[in-house]
Formats: C-alpha cells, structure tokens, sequence
C-alpha cells in the first residue's frame, strides 16, 4: 500500500492463514499495512508501522473460470506477464503485456503484486490504465465483497482499512488496446490510453499519465464520441508534465489509434 508520507516499518507478520491476516490488519495499534510484494511500502521512513506478508496465503494463482481469468493478489507482474507470454489458453489481451512491461523494471515485477500494484497507483500507472479499460473487479475480504477498480480507485484507503484483496478478476471476452506517449519509450507515460471492446460492442476507455489515479473517459456501446469524450477527460489535466491543452490533443490521437489497432485486428481475424 502507498502512503503520502514515509514509514518505519516496527513489526512483520507472517500469517499462515487469511483469518489470521485478517485480524492483524483489524488491529487498532500498531497502524498495520499488508505487504505483498513490498516494492512500496518497504523503503526507509520514520512513520512507524506494521507490516503483515500475505505471500504465505496462497494468493498468487492464475487461473481461467467461464469467462474471465482469476489473478490471485499477490501474483506479481512477473508472473503474470510470464502467462501472456506463454500465449496459451488464458488468452490474455497481449497489449496488458505491453502494459505491464512498461510499469516496472524486470527486478521490481519479480516482487511487485498485482492488487498491491493497482492499490499504489497513481495516475501514471500503465498496468492501472489497462485494467481499468478491461473493468477489473476486486474480490475483498472479509465477506468476499466485489467491486470494480473504478468504484475502487478514489477511495481505496478507507474502503481497504483492515481488509484485503483475495483476487482480481479480467473478462476473457475484451479486447484491449493500448497506446501512449512519454519522453523516452522506458518513461513512464505523459498520456496513455487503454480501449477495451466486447462482442456485445461495449467500449471502455481509460487515460492515465496525469492526477491521483487513470480515468474513465469512456463507456459505451459504439465509438461515437470516443473523441470528445477522451479530450474532455483532459480538460484540467495541465501539470509540470504536460499542459492540459496538449493532453487533450493527444488524447484524441491515442484514443483513435487504439481503435484503429481494435478493428485491424477484428479484420485480420475475419
């Protein structure tokens, strides 16, 4: 989990069990964080916490159920990343490849989770976007609650305190896109777009490289307004990065290319 400040981490756990984990996280004091994979949150800090490791769980499967693809929380991007290049039956979107290899070095996606890294995004979060496009759903514990990442995203702090993700789950059906601009191709993104489609014609657009986490743009049943709709989303997006008038115009240009991408692949495959 990302914090604005700096910690100290004073204790470690390892439970054994997700009751066992559970309550730790539920403690009052010391103020008690999981840890997955630790790429965040263990850094040198003097706020002082508690750290629970939920690497003993048995929380890192991947596995194909109907029509979507369960990623246990704590399967790094390493790990997932190794399932899209395996090109077997998962059918994995090959642009979340390119997303997760843009997102963090070899080193960190050997430790980096998939929940932790979706609950330390920022806006700039090439993973975070793709998976927001896709219309991820969380599985939380206790109560095995489901909710989207985009209900999720603005309020993971207080929807997460004292709890834990078990799984996240990507419909198998969606196709994804992704294209985005930054200052070398290794940067992270000034603007990215991520554009999911179905069968059904739905269409997810997501945006990130600018505030606290990407942004829905678009959700849809056909393209009309996908343009409008991704340059609007940029409308206040101005920062030490990009102005928000040059966000817009690229917007509209990425948005255009994925689906440009979406429907020469549809073509080939016909």
């Amino acid at each position: 989990m990302k914090v604005s400040e700096k910690q100290m981490i004073i204790e470690y756990h390892r439970p054994v069990t997700v009751e066992e984990a559970l309550q730790l996280l539920n403690r009052q004091q010391p103020e008690t964080l999981p840890l997955a994979g630790g790429s965040v949150i263990n850094q040198p800090s003097t706020r002082k916490i508690a750290v629970v490791d939920l690497q003993a769980l048995g929380l890192n499967a991947c596995e194909r159920k109907g029509n979507f693809l369960h990623l246990g929380a704590t399967l790094t991007l390493q790990g997932l990343q190794e399932q899209c290049n395996s090109a077997g039956p998962l059918n994995i979107p090959a642009s979340l490849l390119q997303a997760i290899e843009l997102e963090a070095t070899y080193n960190l996606r050997q430790v980096a989770s998939v929940a932790g890294t979706l609950v330390a995004a920022d806006g700039r979060s090439p993973f975070t976007t793709a998976m927001l496009a896709l219309d991820a759903m969380l599985n939380i514990l206790p109560g095995d609650e489901q909710v989207s990442l985009g209900n999720l995203l603005p309020f993971r702090g207080e929807r997460l305190r004292g709890r834990l993700i078990s799984r996240v789950s990507i419909p198998l059906a969606a196709r994804l896109a992704y294209e985005y601009v930054a200052r070398t191709p290794a940067d992270r993104p000034i603007l990215c777009a991520a554009l999911a489609t179905w069968p059904s014609g739905r269409m997810r657009l997501a945006l990130g490289g600018f505030d606290a986490a990407p942004t829905l743009a678009f959700d849809g049943m056909d393209d009309i307004g996908l343009d409008l709709a991704a340059q609007n989303a940029c409308s206040q997006a101005g920062d030490e990065w990009a102005s928000a008038g040059y966000r817009q115009e690229i917007a509209g240009v990425l948005s255009r290319r994925c689906l440009h991408a979406l429907k020469q692949a549809i073509n080939l495959e016909n």
